[in-house]
């Protein structure tokens, strides 16, 4: 029944897409959303995950390059239209190629094994930043050299129907270029050969679009682990606590999870110590994140920041899904911020130090009012939502682990 009801969805967008582009303030820069069913995310004006990926493999008529952190596929669910789209695109002549972080593939083999059985596939494995402590954890494709999806959505049937995220599709010969040349160095890391990219000293590079007459799209290539980027690209953690450093109205973050603790012990402050200079400031701060933040190596620092004046803490807790219960999902995955009236952040990282400096990840800096005003909406949607709660610094909170009933 839910394969049937996303064939009719199919058919529903194919006769509704000029209609919903219309909505849309940019064809080329597309904000894209997932939302858990039955649940009040929805926001009718953007896209869903599922659509545009369809739509975007649908399109490829020489490449495909698709970077992610794993490949988690059920027969009958979400993501098995998206894999026979990409298989169909290989039989057509379109050469596909595949990284996926080892580890993972450990505990998702299945699909990648499917994958590198096809025609016009081929899939790596990628385990350099293992040695640092880290993973490939960044999440986007590639389609002709031209069109490119980043966000929070991992490649599993879970991201489409059941996980709260968000992402951009994006139309830009540059941009994707940029982010084809990342591709190509993991590529070849994959297979031993490691290249140390040391970031230059420039002025921040803006890319741009422009459709009628509107306001023009600025945005910034940025990308982690510092030293494993190529010199394109700015570094995501300096990105993202230029804009909190700059910041004068308001600071608004939604993520899967926030810490400044580390494993060896120390702490990972700087994002911590920005929010705070912000917020005195006067700056309007405001962290919504998941319940599995209810740990305790991240529990103690949000009750901290809750604490402050200026700073709003809050936890989602998305309601199980009536049909089943279904392990690691029904949750807050989102990554992204948005800073006074025109800048915004949108990636892969949540914000822990091993994501900057260990792990593989990617993000776009963007600067326009109208996107900086629906990503806007869409936190203050979920923000005085059914599912959000505020953070009580004198509560005690029991931890919520991966995969855990609420």
């Amino acid at each position: 029944m839910k394969f049937l009801n996303r064939i009719n969805l199919i058919a529903m967008f194919i006769i509704s897409v000029n209609i919903v582009y219309a909505q849309l303030p940019y064809n080329d820069f597309e904000i894209v959303e997932s939302i858990p069913l039955e649940t009040t995310l929805d926001n009718p004006d953007i896209r869903n995950t599922f659509d545009v990926w369809l739509e975007m493999i649908g399109d490829a008529q020489s490449t495909i390059d698709i970077e992610q952190f794993y490949i988690s596929n059920e027969k009958g669910e979400a993501l098995e239209p998206i894999i026979r789209a990409i298989e169909k695109a290989a039989d057509r002549g379109v050469e596909v190629r595949i990284i996926a972080e080892e580890k993972m593939s450990k505990t998702y083999p299945e699909t990648l094994e499917r994958f590198s059985k096809h025609r016009n596939i081929q899939v790596r494995l990628i385990n350099v930043f293992g040695s640092k402590g880290g993973v490939q954890h960044s999440k986007y494709f590639i389609v002709d050299r031209r069109q490119v999806f980043i966000g929070s959505q991992n490649f599993d049937w879970r991201a489409l129907d059941h996980i709260h995220e968000l992402g951009l599709r994006i139309n830009h010969v540059s941009y994707a270029q940029k982010m084809t040349e990342l591709f190509e160095l993991d590529w070849n890391m994959s297979r031993g050969e490691q290249k140390l990219h040391q970031k230059p000293s420039r002025k921040v590079e803006w890319l741009t679009i422009a459709e009628n007459g509107q306001e023009t799209v600025r945005f910034t290539a940025s990308a982690s682990p510092i030293g494993f980027i190529p010199p394109s690209f700015e570094l995501d953690l300096d990105q993202i606590l230029g804009l909190i450093n700059n910041s004068r109205k308001k600071v608004y973050v939604q993520l899967l999870s926030y810490s400044p603790s580390v494993r060896d012990g120390d702490l990972f402050t700087d994002l911590d110590d920005a929010l705070r200079s912000a917020a005195k400031r006067g700056v309007d701060v405001r962290l919504l994140c998941s319940d599995w933040c209810q740990k305790p190596y991240e529990m103690p620092y949000l009750k901290k920041l809750a604490q402050l004046p200026n700073i709003n803490v809050k936890l989602s807790t998305i309601p199980e899904w009536s049909g089943a219960y279904i392990p690691f999902s029904r949750v807050e995955h989102c990554k992204f911020m948005v800073v006074d009236d025109s800048l915004s952040w949108l990636g892969t990282s949540n914000w822990h130090k091993d994501y900057f400096y260990n792990s593989r990840n990617v993000a776009v800096v963007i600067r326009n009012t109208r996107i900086n005003t629906m990503l806007s909406q869409i936190f203050l949607k979920s923000w005085n939502g059914p599912y959000s709660w505020k953070v009580d610094p004198e509560r005690k909170y029991r931890p919520k682990y991966y995969g855990e009933k609420n």
